[in-house]
Formats: structure tokens, C-alpha cells, sequence
């Protein structure tokens, strides 16, 4: 991990469980929307010293499903391990813009200081027409490239700013694709 780096430590993870859930195909029920924050995201080893009770824990989010469980696991690491240093925060709180990537059908989601730039899976969306109304709502700080991707501008300086924006976008992108 120290060779890596964190963020592709997570995302060597989260492919490798992938992997082994997977029979070679990505099915619907188990593809991952990648997401890029810039922020450190893991249980840190001074959190949780042991490897194996570290790696049956990351086994167990990538499991989770909704914000309940999301919220059940984090009170579980307060009992058991005290208060989650901010890298495992960022960790919960990806996870909760996971699934909402999932539930809008965002296969990727880029973020920076600028902004975010959204790629939908298959390049398709569940209600094109409420997409369409909506960048055209927010012309300003939204616009449809002619690859399909959505580009988001926001001034999202720190990561700190990032998880919370790109979680409200995601839960707008819910809203429009279940409406």
C-alpha cells in the first residue's frame, strides 16, 4: 500500500472483490461505478492494526447496500476501534456516493477542484429527458459533452467540499433517473 498509494490501493481492493464475486462477467447486480475524489480514503493501519480483521472489514462494506448499513457499520467501528480518523470518513461517506452512482447509473464520477465530470453506464440514462431539462436548468454550471459525459463546474477547492457536492449531485441524478 505504501508502494501504491492510497487511492490505488483502495481501487486494487475494490477490483480484486470484485473479482472474486465475479465469474468474468459483470452482471448488474455487481458492477462498481469508479469514483475519483482526490482524498484519502481507507482504514488506516493505525486505526485498525490487524491486516486481517482490516481486510474482513473493507469485505463487509463493499457488501453494504444502503445508508442504513452504512451508518450501522460506522457506529460498529466507533464501539470497537473509537473515533474514525477522517480517512475512514471519507471512506463511509464514498461508499454512500457509490450507491447512489449505482442507483443514477453513473459508471464514473471524476471530481476536482473544478468540478466533476459524470459518465453514465453504457452511456445511457434512465430518463434522458429529465437530464436534458435539468443541464439545461443549470446551463451555467452544467453542459453535455458530445462523448456523452456530463461536466459539472463547481468551485470544489478541497476534497473536504468535494464528497459533499458530489454527494448532493448524486442524489439529484437519483431524483431525475426515478422520477
Amino acid at each position: 500500500m505504501r508502494e501504491v498509494g492510497d487511492e490505488l490501493y483502495q481501487r486494487m481492493l475494490e477490483e480484486a472483490i470484485v473479482a472474486a464475486r465475479d465469474d468474468g462477467e459483470t452482471t448488474e447486480e455487481t458492477w462498481t461505478p469508479q469514483i475519483t475524489i482526490g482524498a484519502s480514503v481507507l482504514i488506516p493501519e493505525r486505526y485498525v492494526e490487524d491486516l486481517t480483521v482490516r481486510l474482513g472489514l473493507y469485505r463487509r462494506l463493499s457488501n453494504l447496500i444502503d445508508a442504513s448499513g452504512i451508518d450501522s457499520f460506522a457506529a460498529e467501528l466507533v464501539d470497537r476501534f473509537g473515533s474514525m480518523p477522517e480517512e475512514v470518513e471519507n471512506l463511509l461517506e464514498i461508499m454512500a456516493v457509490k450507491q447512489l452512482c449505482r442507483r443514477a447509473g453513473v459508471e464514473k464520477l471524476d471530481t476536482g477542484p473544478k468540478g466533476a465530470v459524470i459518465s453514465f453506464r453504457n452511456n445511457a440514462f434512465a430518463n434522458p429527458e429529465g437530464l436534458i431539462g435539468h443541464i439545461h436548468r443549470n446551463n451555467q454550471t452544467m453542459k453535455l459533452r458530445p462523448d456523452q459525459r456530463v461536466v459539472c463546474m463547481f468551485d470544489w477547492n478541497r476534497p473536504r467540499t468535494r464528497i459533499p457536492g458530489a454527494r448532493k449531485l448524486m442524489r439529484k441524478l437519483v431524483e431525475i433517473a426515478e422520477a
